[in-house]
């Protein structure tokens, strides 16, 4: 019972930062109608501005350092927790300003794409700004203990506890007995009568983001000394947050904190039970990382109907679509110009080509799914990577020849997609967000990174053959070989190809329907719940094949190279190039991770430290600008000068023109 109530206690520091974090998501929510995917991100530039404070003194920031002291003379422990925690409030009120405001009014996908976006560049500018290896967290709580029915505990876990429940008093406090809480709440539900009776939804948001952001800055530095540093951690403790603060139907402070504090100390029960000799070896890593996961599912299922939603002053429009058309000549001069860029680079070069093309029919399966469907995924990778290792066991174990093995391999990944998208008959938007985002932590955590079930004689690939050619990717020194390279692009050609007739076809009509108005389509006789399964089915099949193609192309594979970040970049990358459109998936391909983009970024420029800020960088800047991306704003340009064209030189003859189906935009 004593080791039982130790790791009870044990818990509660982790749990404090679940805890506020979920109050400041339910904040935000109250104020803006925004699930902050960032908030963790937010505090993970506080807690390592405070430990580079007192271990040199250097002020970091975005663009140069401040000397404050040295490492003989930090910074004193107080003025660095309050430099920390301001900090936090300047990104807070900055992501208010320039990124979250001009997104009031847009599509739920651009919010959350941005909010992913700003979490994507945080995460990035800490890694690029700090010394993220040698870092380390100093105590600020009291390092003392006491027993408790035979526990020892930590004097600074009962204080992180206290905190948590002290800040979230104090919110709810804030929204129930103060004007200006009881404007953001009225604003949240009438956000014209707010308006009317004289209250700015603007100001009133940037309180709530200023408060909010102290918060979670002051939380992850106290309790930076007993959690350590971790980069990729901080970034996501979101999602346990989000897990609690859904539990509280993002309206419920009490419940946001007390259900994180209970998960922060569930977690590390679950960690002192897989000690145990009776705990199953397979359930001994990445268990406590995907019960959010079952959390968030739960929660929604559940609340999904009930979660309230901001009011509005508009209708708001989803990006509009072209509907695909397969061209021969524009085919085959795309097919040609990659087997010349295959012909005529080598080495590292040739790889970013095979890359680029692989990355493109996964950003194909984003623009089918997110783009086509309405459905906002986030675990592309974690379909991919399933699909790779699975691979592997086929290949290894079980002697299946190529091109079977890769149609099982992706078979294997439709299933997890199918239920994946189960969720969504339920849910859909930005909650939808939540649960593909849990689903692919927990993927990776309890999947690919566990080694009962992922390791298997190191997750060795056999090369395909085929008819006795082989088509493996090395050859001596040859780094990717012709073969395999034209073997690459036949079958993401062919997977390309199949799916521009869906779209074009009836089930893509069907896909548009849904995503238009899901209610609009049913009573014309389309079946919803078999259409939004059938997306998520197809989605996962295409990024089963693209992860096959991957695992070829490395021979070995590990979990690296399908992490939660690597998918959220290239959902960056889609959404830059045009996430409703096929164009807009190849342009992914070639700017995506480790593609020709990256390759020229850092063998010619020197600068491939810089991708993951710019990938990140950009994705802002296009969900606040253009949400249509590149290939978009390209085909709005060229209607635009057709459209003056012929108005310039009208016809001779009268003609009736129609609304061609490829113009036709969707609404949300």
């Amino acid at each position: 019972m004593g080791q039982f109530l130790q790791f009870v206690f044990l818990g509660l520091s982790t749990g404090a930062v679940y805890a506020v974090l979920a109050s400041s998501l339910v904040g935000v929510y109250a104020a803006t109608g925004i699930i902050n995917f960032a908030q963790g991100a937010m505090g993970l530039w506080a807690v390592y501005a405070v430990a580079a404070l007192r271990t040199d003194g250097s002020l970091v920031l975005p663009i140069g350092t401040i000397p404050l002291g040295s490492a003989d003379d930090p910074t004193p422990m107080g003025l660095a927790v309050v430099i920390g925690v301001g900090s936090a409030v300047v990104w807070a009120i900055l992501a208010h300003y320039l990124v979250f405001r001009p997104l009031r009014h847009a599509p739920v996908l651009a919010q959350v794409v941005a909010s992913v976006g700003l979490m994507l560049f945080l995460q990035a500018l800490v890694q690029l700004r700090f010394d993220t290896e040698n870092l380390l967290a100093l105590a600020t709580l009291p390092d003392r203990t006491f027993e408790f029915a035979g526990a020892v505990v930590n004097v600074s876990d009962v204080i992180l506890a206290g905190i948590a429940i002290a800040i979230a008093v104090i919110f709810w406090a804030y929204f129930r007995l103060t004007t200006l809480g009881v404007a953001t709440r009225a604003g949240s539900e009438d956000e014209l009568a707010a308006r009317l009776v004289g209250y700015s939804p603007d100001r009133l948001a940037a309180v709530v983001w200023v408060l909010t952001g102290a918060a979670t800055g002051l939380i992850v530095i106290l309790a930076a000394f007993t959690i350590g540093l971790s980069v990729t951690s901080y970034t996501f403790f979101v999602i346990p947050a989000l897990a609690v603060a859904l539990l509280g139907r993002l309206t419920s402070f009490g419940i946001a904190c007390g259900a994180g504090l209970l998960l922060g100390s569930f977690q590390a029960v679950i960690t002192w039970l897989t000690t145990k000799d009776w705990w199953p070896e397979w359930a001994q890593a990445g268990l406590g990382e995907a019960l959010p996961f079952v959390v968030i599912v739960v929660a929604l299922f559940v609340f999904g109907g009930r979660i309230p939603s901001r009011g509005s002053l508009g209708e708001v429009k989803m990006p509009a679509v072209r509907i695909p058309r397969i061209r021969p000549i524009p085919t085959i001069v795309v097919l040609a110009a990659v087997i010349a860029a295959i012909l005529l680079t080598s080495g590292t070069w040739r790889f970013g080509v095979v890359t680029s093309v692989i990355l493109s029919l996964i950003a194909l399966s984003l623009v089918l799914l997110t783009g086509y469907l309405g459905q906002i995924s986030l675990a592309s990778m974690a379909f991919a990577g399933t699909a790779g290792f699975a691979l592997s066991k086929l290949t290894v174990n079980w002697n299946v020849p190529f091109p079977f093995s890769i149609l099982l391999a992706a078979l294997i990944a439709t299933g997890l997609g199918i239920l994946v998208g189960i969720p969504a008959l339920r849910i859909r938007g930005a909650q939808l967000a939540v649960v593909t985002l849990a689903a692919a932590i927990a993927i990776q955590s309890f999947v690919f990174n566990n080694p009962e079930i992922t390791a298997y004689e190191g997750n060795i690939i056999v090369d395909p053959t085929l008819f006795g050619l082989d088509l493996g990717v090395r050859d001596g020194t040859n780094l990717v070989t012709v073969r395999f390279a034209l073997m690459v692009l036949l079958v993401v050609a062919i997977a390309t190809l199949v799916v521009m007739r869906i779209m074009a076809g009836s089930t893509g009509r069907a896909f548009l329907a849904v995503r238009s108005n899901e209610r609009a389509a049913a009573s014309v006789g389309i079946n919803v719940a078999s259409t939004k399964l059938l997306g998520f089915a197809l989605s996962a099949f295409l990024a089963g094949i693209g992860g096959c193609l991957i695992g070829y192309s490395r021979g070995q594979l590990s979990a690296g190279s399908f992490t939660v970040v690597v998918g959220l970049t290239l959902l960056a990358m889609t959404y830059v190039g045009g996430i409703t459109s096929v164009s807009g998936a190849f342009l992914a391909g070639v700017i995506g991770p480790l593609g020709v983009g990256y390759v020229f970024l850092n063998q010619t420029l020197d600068l491939g430290e810089y991708y993951e800020i710019i990938a990140a960088g950009g994705l802002l800047l296009m969900a606040v600008l253009n949400p249509v991306g590149v290939s978009g704003a390209v085909t709005e340009l060229v209607d635009r000068l057709r459209s003056e064209h012929r108005s310039d030189h009208p016809p001779s003859t009268t003609t009736i023109v129609t609304p061609s189906n490829s113009e036709a935009g969707a609404n949300a």
